[in-house]
């Protein structure tokens, strides 16, 4: 029986393969994307994105999706509040309207991206299990179920434990330092009164003793919050995850010492909280042109969350990825060279800015640093 061969294969059907093969579609370009959710409902997708003008919001322009962008972003979400570990309020600002980074709901913005491709694109339930190389940049890829495929170009955006990276780099993640704790907050006007008036209409931060938390109102009333901690690495293997009460009581054992409407964040939380170890790559990761393959968002540049351009380099790089590719037709090394050149430069100076930010927010003048940051006015920002 023949193996089925597909051009151009994005293995993760994440931000990035979804910009890529819009954009690619656009320019006349056949992809497919094989991706491991069994169907687009497999799982929630959650989480409130900033998409900067700069960098995510010029690939939905490249992906002719921009118009269609802005009639999802959330009314009063770049609003900002900034606590300190009393209560403090620091910074109050609302949302006038004419902030750069506009906030929208992932899973609005993922739907939008899906909606936008020809039906077939995606192939769902694809877990891939195996890659080799053929020669002449051509490769084989094998998956779960048993089937395999090849491809004269294979493209990694299957995130931060890239099946893919391999090919190209040794590099693994590394523990950050700092561990998540996620809970959220359901019909907060109604039910968490005292917690949706200390969050507000948008973006939520509070640090202080190396700690912070933070949060966002989302779409549907919620409020999503982000406890996060300096902890060992194991530190989450010796809390019980599946008791509530007891992972609660743990996580606000340290912050004893903070105000109680901050610690009504996770002490009122509805389900379950979620543990989550921060991760990163290397600051200026990158490899040598390897044949056939390259890599997107964060499976080649994994940083921590802290400076907010996770995302957004994620659709950045699957829209520069596909430029460069139609720019250099029948020469995919050429497009290949050219649109790595441009991200390893992105991805270093965004990993490095998110790297310097984890070690200011979480130092001992963490809340200064911010309040002075935000205090320059929008350009910081």
């Amino acid at each position: 029986m023949t193996t089925p061969h597909h051009p151009i294969a994005i293995i993760g059907g994440g931000l990035s393969g979804l910009v890529a093969a819009r954009v690619l579609h656009v320019a006349g370009i056949e992809a497919t994307i094989f991706e491991l959710d069994a169907s687009p409902e497999a799982r929630t997708q959650g989480g409130m994105l900033d998409i900067h003008d700069d960098s995510g919001q010029l690939a939905l322009r490249a992906a002719g999706l921009h118009d269609d962008f802005r009639a999802l972003v959330h009314p009063g979400g770049e609003s900002l509040r900034i606590l300190g570990p009393d209560g403090t309020v620091h910074i109050s600002e609302e949302d006038d309207g004419t902030g750069g980074r506009p906030e929208v709901d992932r899973g609005d913005l993922r739907d939008l991206l899906l909606r936008s491709l020809p039906e077939g694109t995606i192939r769902w339930g694809s877990k891939m299990t195996g890659v080799r190389p053929l020669g002449d940049g051509r490769h084989e890829v094998t998956f779960a179920d048993g089937s395999a495929i090849t491809t004269d170009l294979l493209v990694g955006g299957d995130g931060a434990w890239s099946r893919v990276r391999p090919l190209v780099s040794d590099a693994r993640p590394a523990y950050t330092g700092i561990t998540f704790v996620e809970t959220d907050l359901y019909d907060a006007d109604t039910r968490h009164p005292r917690s949706a008036a200390v969050i507000g209409g948008g973006s939520f931060m509070c640090l202080g003793d190396r700690r912070a938390m933070l949060a966002h109102r989302e779409t549907d009333g919620s409020l999503h919050v982000y406890t996060a901690l300096r902890a060992d690495e194991d530190w989450a293997d010796t809390v019980d995850t599946k008791d509530p009460a007891a992972l609660k009581a743990a996580v606000l054992a340290h912050f004893a010492n903070w105000d109680e409407s901050l610690r009504a964040l996770v002490a009122d939380a509805d389900g379950t909280p979620t543990l989550r170890r921060i991760h990163a790559l290397p600051v200026g990761h990158r490899w040598e042109r390897t044949p056939g393959v390259t890599l997107l968002g964060d499976a080649a540049h994994l940083m921590s969350p802290f400076a907010g351009e996770g995302a957004n380099l994620a659709m950045h790089d699957g829209a520069e990825f596909a430029r460069a590719v139609a720019a250099h037709p029948g020469d995919a090394e050429a497009g290949l060279a050219a649109y790595e050149a441009g991200m390893f430069r992105r991805a270093e100076a965004s990993a490095a800015e998110s790297a310097a930010s984890l070690e200011s927010m979480f130092g001992d003048h963490g809340l200064e640093d911010l309040v002075a940051f935000f205090s320059q006015g929008p350009a910081a920002a």
